[in-house]
Formats: structure tokens, C-alpha cells, sequence
């Protein structure tokens, strides 16, 4: 491998072919090249759906009460669903191993003022848990903690929209804003990736919300995310077992759709993920085929580079030239063609990607990129196979009498 008169023969047999070297990399640089940037894309276009369509835990079921429109077990119709407190904490003790987090909330809104400021704002009480749901950025400060919760503080965290609103240029951190006659400390400012709506909300424990509505334990919404771990069927699975209890307990029909809502991520998701692995399949297919490709024109080339230098090689064998001298010189010029020319089509692959960055983001194609696994994975197999195809022709060589080689034409 580390002969010096083997490499001087290899970089020789290229110098004198410049051609034939140039077309046997140039199918392999291209093969990797279009490999990566079709992955790349691949993964764009997933980033981009992902980013512009999820914004919130893609692991979410949300619950919401509505109106029952079925009598049931000695209820009448037309009544209004109310969920309280303990219809979370029924939740939490059922369902507890199988959720992430879990929060209820308190929707309202309310005049909000800071000196001679005043705004109309959405208000709502939850739980330390909502941040992670619907995946709030702290920009200062931090976020309603459950020793807030136990300790009813007057405590408020405000979007970044709120505090450009009311405090101008200014830093809302450690200011006191009222909100309907009742002073809350700014504890925290907040973004959110959900748009102009969601950086206008004011969000404070559940429990000094609840005690300023004359210590109501009612709520209005339900958020929890499941576990990860689990596929959309078991998701699904999960979604339709809390909304029977919730059903079962709060005495609402099977039938009756519009007593209780249940959204959960799942359903929907499960459709995108089959889409996506549609695209992944498409990608792969049309990537190693183009890898393949690739391969078979080193394979052909390789023929060729052998049957041209086939009076070379008796004239090798006629001086005293073993069969594995003869494989190994061939096998070796192919490998380092092959790596080579991979590397350089990587490089082209990853630069590309690069100078492509979000410039595709009207597309919904955002940080394309792939892998350094699938790269290696790809460059090892046109490296081998890369070595097949020069092998099988060298061994055929290899085979050839002296005196058959060197009366070819």
C-alpha cells in the first residue's frame, strides 16, 4: 500500500490518461454530490413544514369544554360543561407515566395599564409546565415557577410585544403593571415563534388568577404532551382513553361531540410522518440510484482502463509480474480515484448546502443539511463498491497468458 514505486505508477498511469482519470471521478463526484443535496433538501423541506406548521409541542392534546346536547344519566340537554381542578389531578393520577407535562389554564382578558399605558390583553393562568408546551424563549428574567403557584404570588410573565406596548424602550423587568385593579411584578419577558398573537399574552400562576375570581376553581382548557417515546397510534390511543374518563366522570354521552373537545397532534401527525417518510423513501431511492449509477460507471471505466492497458500488463507479466502485483496496482489506482473524487464531491455537496442556507425558506425549505452518518455511510459504499469494480476487471486481467496479452489489439 505504501510502495513508492507503486504510487509513482499510479500517479504516472494518471498523468498519461488524463481523460479517462477525469471521467472515472467525475461519475463519482457527481453521484455523491447529487446524493447530498437531494438529502439536503430532503431535510429542508422537513425543517421548514416543521418550523412554519408546529409551532407549539408537536406531542400536544389539548382539552376544551363545550356544551352538551344530549341528556344523560339524569342530566338534561343544552347544559353547559364546566371542567374544574380536579379534572386535571384525575389526569395526573390516571395518566401521570404516560404524559410529559401537564397544565390547566385560565383564559381571559383585561385592560392592563403602566403609567400612562394602557392596553387590552389576553390574560392566562397556568402552569410552570405551559413553557415547555408551547415553547416560550425567556429573552429576561424567568417564568411563573410552581413556588409562585403555592405561594399565590402576584407575579406576571409578559411578551416581548407587551413590553415594546407599554414600556416603549424601556426594560419591564421588576415593574409593576395593573391588571384589572390588581398590581402583578414582571418577572419575566418572553418570545414565542407563534406570531405577534402569542407575544401579546400575560401569563400568571393559576392559582392567584383563580383567587382573584373569588377563589374559583374552575378552568378552561387543558393542555398536556405525552411522551415522546410514543408512536401516533399509541398518542391516538392515549387521547381516546382521557377524553372516555373526562366523558365518564363529567357525565357527558359517547355520542354527544360537541360535550367535550379533544385535540391532539397525533392524528394529524401521523399523516404528515407517512408523508414524510413517502419523501424520505423517494430521496433514498433516488439518491442511492444515483449513487449506483455511479458505481456502474466506474465499473465500466475500469473495463475499459483494463482492456486498454492489457499489453501493458503482459508485457508486466512476461517480465515476472505476479497476478495480485497486476490486481493490486489496478485496485489501488481505482480506490484512490474513488477517494478522491468522493471527498471533492462531498466538499461541493456541503458548500452548496451552505450557499443554499434559508435563501429557500419562501419554500418552506429551511437549513438544509445532512448528516455526517449518511455521508460517511455513502462515501465507505462507493468506496467499496468503487473497489469492486475495479477488482473484478484487474482479476480478469490478472488471468491473461503473456503471450494472449501482448498479441491484443
Amino acid at each position: 500500500m505504501f510502495d513508492i514505486d507503486r504510487w509513482q505508477e499510479i500517479f504516472y498511469s494518471i498523468k498519461q490518461n488524463k481523460l479517462r482519470a477525469f471521467l472515472s471521478g467525475f461519475t463519482i463526484t457527481l453521484g455523491l454530490f447529487i446524493f447530498i443535496i437531494l438529502f439536503g433538501i430532503g431535510n429542508g423541506l422537513q425543517n421548514g413544514f416543521m418550523s412554519q406548521f408546529i409551532r407549539d409541542a408537536t406531542n400536544l392534546i389539548s382539552i376544551f369544554p363545550g356544551r352538551a346536547t344530549e341528556a344523560y344519566k339524569g342530566l338534561q340537554e343544552n347544559r353547559n360543561i364546566t371542567l374544574k381542578n380536579e379534572d386535571l389531578n384525575l389526569i395526573k393520577k390516571v395518566y401521570n407515566k404516560e404524559l410529559e407535562y401537564k397544565t390547566s389554564v385560565i383564559s381571559t382578558s383585561d385592560t392592563v395599564r403602566y403609567g400612562m399605558e394602557t392596553g387590552k390583553y389576553p390574560i392566562q393562568g397556568i402552569f410552570p409546565e405551559k413553557q415547555y408546551i408551547e415553547k416560550i424563549v425567556m429573552i429576561s428574567g424567568r417564568f411563573i415557577s410552581k413556588n409562585d403557584m403555592n405561594n399565590d404570588q402576584k407575579f406576571a410573565a409578559i411578551g416581548r410585544l407587551i413590553e415594546k406596548d407599554l414600556f416603549k424602550n424601556g426594560n419591564a423587568l421588576g415593574k409593576y403593571i395593573s391588571i384589572g385593579g390588581i398590581n402583578y411584578k414582571i418577572i419575566g419577558v418572553f418570545s414565542d415563534s407563534g406570531g405577534d398573537r402569542e407575544e401579546r399574552i400575560i401569563y400568571v400562576p393559576i392559582t392567584t388568577l383563580q383567587l382573584a375570581k373569588k377563589n374559583s376553581d374552575t378552568i378552561n382548557q387543558i393542555d398536556l404532551s405525552y411522551n415522546s417515546s410514543m408512536n401516533p397510534q399509541q398518542a391516538i390511543k392515549l387521547g381516546k382513553n382521557i377524553e372516555m374518563n373526562l366523558r365518564s366522570k363529567l357525565k357527558i354521552s359517547p355520542s354527544d361531540k360537541s360535550g367535550l373537545y379533544v385535540r391532539n397532534n397525533a392524528e394529524n401527525m401521523g399523516d404528515t410522518f407517512a408523508f414524510f417518510a413517502v419523501i424520505s423513501f423517494l430521496v433514498i431511492f433516488i439518491g442511492f440510484g444515483t449513487i449506483m449509477a455511479g458505481i456502474i460507471g466506474i465499473s465500466n471505466i475500469m473495463v475499459y482502463i483494463v482492456k486498454e492497458r492489457t499489453k501493458e500488463i503482459g508485457v508486466r507479466k512476461a517480465l515476472g509480474a505476479k497476478p495480485s502485483n497486476i490486481i493490486g496496482l489496478i485496485l489501488h489506482e481505482s480506490i484512490f480515484i474513488t477517494v478522491i473524487s468522493g471527498i471533492l464531491g462531498v466538499l461541493l455537496g456541503i458548500l452548496t448546502l451552505y450557499l443554499i442556507g434559508d435563501h429557500l425558506s419562501d419554500y418552506f425549505i429551511v437549513d438544509p443539511s445532512v448528516s455526517w452518518t449518511l455521508i460517511l455511510f455513502a462515501t465507505f459504499c462507493l468506496i467499496i463498491f468503487g473497489s469492486i469494480a475495479g477488482f473484478i476487471p484487474a482479476r480478469r486481467a490478472a488471468k491473461i497468458k503473456p503471450i494472449e496479452a501482448l498479441r491484443a489489439d
